[in-house]
């Protein structure tokens, strides 16, 4: 199987300013959920809650993985398109099942009850995630070694001009 667009990118500074800005929103809320850190509940509560709400588990381990273990691989530019789409699918899923109803706006000066939070923090995030499904990775990254990586071992295997899968 040939993965050479998976890790396809070039060598845009605006991908990886995009990747860590994401990684960075990301990687907090990950944590909370994973490790408790930043005033998250850990493994065990965000577990907890998720079943509370009748999410299955499974669902709710891939959720933990995908914005703690995403948001790592995406900082590393590491198969960031599948991370990105990852990321974004949990952002949607978050607005479908819980913050389509809180309306536009954030929580910010505690006036909606706890926990209520409007949707305006999805869209950036899903679009930054977007751009780099689209786009990959960007200079500084994992994908962009891959990609070299991959295209150079195609030449050599077959010695025909391999596609360049590095833009």
């Amino acid at each position: 199987m040939r993965f050479e667009k998976l890790f396809a990118t070039d060598s845009s500074s605006r991908n990886l300013v995009l990747r860590l800005v994401l990684a960075l929103v990301i990687f907090p809320h990950g944590a909370q959920k994973l490790l408790g850190w930043f005033g998250g509940y850990g493994f065990a509560g965000t577990m907890g809650y998720f079943q509370s709400t009748g999410m299955p588990w499974v669902l709710g381990f891939l959720v933990i993985i995908a914005e703690f273990f995403g948001a790592l691989a995406i900082a590393a530019g590491f198969v960031t398109r599948f991370a990105a789409a990852s990321v974004a699918i949990v952002m949607l899923g978050a607005v479908a099942m819980v913050h389509a109803g809180q309306g536009w706006f954030m929580n910010w000066f505690g006036q909606m009850p706890a926990g209520a939070e409007g949707v305006e923090f999805f869209f950036p995030v899903v679009t930054l995630a977007a751009v780099l499904v689209v786009e990959g990775a960007g200079r500084a990254s994992v994908d962009r070694a891959i990609a070299a990586r991959l295209a150079e071992t195609s030449l050599r295997s077959d010695g025909a001009a391999a596609p360049v899968a590095v833009r």
